[in-house]
């Protein structure tokens, strides 16, 4: 996360405002000066506080509501909070042994993930988001190819050891049953335990490397290998406590919260958000329009990406009100995403 040095407030107009966000967090209430001044340390006047806050909300870091003399922070404010005025803790162990028995390692990395995000949610009473890992990164355990009419051909592939999938591919040309059989043991002998993408790389390149002698089993195999193993799928991603954000209604338009919902059954967006993350180590926090996609003006978006075998894969996080405890979100985002990452690899073996 960047440090926001475009506008430098003094000392104690920080400490003031530290104030104020963490009372508004707690409270949801816009916060007044005098109490402010009560809840602060500071041996300064009222018209003091008042005269900090007023330059607070000139510069972008308060806004006042039509209803209330208080104020609240806007996203810019939340940006300087979490940024430079929160202290984030890990978190004990004792919380991370029960994250940890949410997320087996003798599940599939499907149920994996959609437990992680089960977990986010309940443990932060917000939206768990969690992508799926990248199916690039995905490893072979073994293969099937069943003749089904003239150019179709079912595929099962057994992935990572628990997951089976079946798909239908279409054939250039008909296949017998022999030919499937002998492609599908050769792909097994010579790439089990192989990512799909490195499974497509090693025969493109003997393909070009001998593609005068190639011999009918390579090509059959090669065809196959190209449709059935391809990589240029959607990804996705599992949301869980969808309806936690109903709480968002008391700080937003219900049309507002109408079309983050219509966001979550389209996910394309959020999921282009999200594989924004992907490629990135740490914590990444979105605050309002920081997302820059409109049904996320009144949220944060807190992620991290996790790990399968020392590579980024995916990114999980939370959806939530810019009303939420950062200091408490923060961690638990992060202690996930190494959890997460401990249970995928633990899961391959």
């Amino acid at each position: 996360m960047e440090r926001q040095d475009n506008l430098i407030i003094n000392e104690r107009a920080q400490q003031l405002l530290k104030v104020l966000v963490e009372s508004y967090i707690e409270n949801g209430q816009p916060v007044g000066s005098k109490k402010l001044l009560d809840q602060s340390d500071l041996t300064v006047s009222s018209a003091t506080v008042r005269n900090v806050m007023a330059d607070l909300e000139e510069k972008g870091y308060l806004s006042s509501p039509h209803t209330s003399a208080g104020r609240v922070p806007t996203p810019m404010g939340y940006r300087f909070f979490v940024d430079c005025l929160i202290n984030v803790e890990p978190i004990e162990n004792s919380a991370l042994l029960k994250l940890g028995k949410r997320l087996d390692p003798d599940m599939s990395y499907q149920e994996l993930v959609a437990s992680a995000s089960s977990l986010l949610s309940d443990v932060t009473h917000m939206a768990g988001v969690v992508t799926l890992p990248k199916r690039e990164q995905v490893l072979l355990r073994h293969v099937e190819f069943l003749h089904l009419s003239e150019k179709r051909v079912l595929v099962i592939l057994v992935l990572d050891g628990h997951e089976v999938q079946n798909r239908i591919i279409y054939t250039q040309r008909e296949y017998s049953e022999n030919q499937l059989k002998e492609a599908a043991n050769y792909i097994n002998q010579s790439f089990a335990g192989e990512t799909l993408s490195n499974i497509r790389k090693g025969l493109l390149d003997s393909m070009q490397s001998d593609r005068e002698h190639m011999d009918s089993l390579m090509q059959t195999a090669m065809e196959l290998a190209g449709k059935a193993f391809s990589t240029e799928e959607v990804s996705d991603y599992v949301v869980a406590g969808q309806e936690n954000l109903f709480e968002l209604a008391r700080e937003q338009a219900l049309e507002s919260l109408r079309d983050l919902f219509h966001a979550f059954s389209l996910k394309g967006d959020i999921l282009q958000l999200l594989d924004k993350c992907t490629d990135t180590q740490g914590v990444q926090l979105f605050i309002g329009e920081e997302s820059g996609y409109k049904p996320l003006d009144e949220c944060s978006v807190i992620t991290s990406a996790y790990q399968v075998e020392g590579e980024l894969v995916g990114v999980l996080g939370v959806i939530g009100p810019t009303r939420m405890a950062y200091n408490k979100v923060i961690p638990i985002v992060d202690a996930t995403a190494r959890i997460l990452s401990v249970a995928m690899d633990a899961s391959l073996r």
